[in-house]
């Protein structure tokens, strides 16, 4: 019966397959640029600012929105409530930071517990434990952007960037076009 439905509509055929073809095409993430933005250095102690001050409610569409309190019991409960797949194990956070830039590469350290090393203009695989995705990190503009990218197709988006003396990071968890999980942070330096 299908081949019949083709043989009588040979134009269907390659959008058919394109459609086959693109369903299974790998995973890939768009590369963010190596070179710092003149004047931009994230470096520096930074204290989360009261949750409080940038905390914001569940928007209509059920969006988690809001702050990430700090603490270990906190994240696993958070983000295990995010929607985001596997790629949420990836995200990391804390209530004081210590971020340390170089000519290539990027240090944040969360708590004095957990670094995480970012290379500016990286595209590679990242794994934590059996959980293996995309990652891509770099600068877009004035912001250091990371985002990381697993299996379901599930993104992991995290932006940093200076605004005046605050140190702003947005996270994001999105599948597709669908976010569901949006927060922002505030961090005054120490």
């Amino acid at each position: 019966m299908i081949a019949l439905f083709f043989q009588r509509s040979p134009r269907i055929v390659l959008p058919f397959l394109l459609l086959v073809a693109a369903c299974s095409a790998p995973l890939v993430l768009e590369s963010k640029s190596a070179a710092v933005p003149p004047g931009v250095d994230l470096s520096g102690m930074w204290l989360l600012r009261d949750e409080s001050d940038t905390r914001r409610p569940t928007n209509q569409s059920g969006l988690q929105q809001g702050i990430i309190p700090g603490g270990n019991m906190e994240r696993t409960r958070q983000t295990r409530n995010s929607g985001g797949g596997t790629v949420a194990v990836f995200l990391e956070y804390g209530t004081s930071l210590k971020i340390t830039q170089t000519r290539y590469g990027i240090f944040i350290s969360y708590d004095r517990s957990v670094v995480e090393e970012f290379t500016f203009g990286e595209n590679r695989s990242v794994q934590i434990g059996p959980i293996e995705a995309l990652r891509v990190s770099g600068w877009e503009g004035g912001s250091f952007v990371i985002e990381t990218l697993d299996d379901s197709r599930t993104t992991l988006f995290e932006s940093w960037r200076l605004d005046g003396g605050v140190l702003i990071r947005n996270i994001r968890i999105a599948k597709g076009e669908k976010d569901s999980f949006v927060q922002t942070q505030m961090f005054d330096r120490q």
